[in-house]
């Protein structure tokens, strides 16, 4: 048992036990609340569609041609869409930059 210094009188006693069940609802809430948010986490990242292997990037706005072709997942690619690799193949042959981050070219086997 634990030895703890609690007051001897029942007024005392009920006020401690009546504080530690309101911390005890308290945390309970909390972890109730941690474990909705991580299910609603894990039900993103399993709804999240996969990365595409390929991507063209655009300029902005309505109709901005394409500015540059990256491998998927590219960190530098900002209004980009998902292609196939012989789109991505495609835009290189046409002139559209390879990304010099990721390198598209080169993981296709075009070398500029």
């Amino acid at each position: 048992m634990i030895d703890l210094d609690l007051p001897p009188d029942l007024p005392r006693l009920r006020t401690l036990r009546a504080w530690h069940a309101m911390c005890l609802r308290a945390v309970d809430t909390a972890i109730t609340a941690a474990e909705q948010r991580e299910a609603e986490h894990k039900r993103g990242e399993e709804q999240r569609p996969p990365t595409p292997d390929w991507m063209i990037e655009r300029g902005i706005g309505q109709g901005a041609p394409p500015t540059e072709v990256h491998v998927g997942g590219c960190h530098m690619a900002k209004n980009a869409r998902g292609v196939t690799r012989e789109q991505a193949l495609q835009a290189l042959v046409a002139g559209i930059r390879a990304c010099i981050h990721c390198r598209p070219d080169t993981e296709l086997g075009i070398l500029e």
